[in-house]
């Protein structure tokens, strides 16, 4: 299969994280990172947990202020 090549730019603690998770060997490496995240946000789109209309990446900085404003027990969503 040929591929694309893509360039993007990303702050140093995705990078970090992203490396992070290639040295742990969760990925063999940044790309098929990269690739997964996309494939996830395509599938998440797809079957509704992110909506299809409008721009998701905005839903998604309304819906981090509207939780920044609560208290968030992290162990009862961590023990879901």
């Amino acid at each position: 299969m040929v591929m694309e090549t893509l360039q993007i730019r990303m702050n140093k603690q995705m990078v970090g994280n992203i490396d992070s998770w290639v040295k742990e060997g969760f990925y063999s490496s940044r790309a098929d990172c990269i690739r997964d995240a996309v494939r996830r946000m395509f599938w998440a789109r797809q079957v509704g947990t992110i909506s299809p209309k409008g721009n998701a990446v905005e839903l998604i900085r309304k819906t981090r202020k509207i939780l920044s404003r609560r208290k968030i027990d992290l162990d009862e969503i961590n023990a879901l």
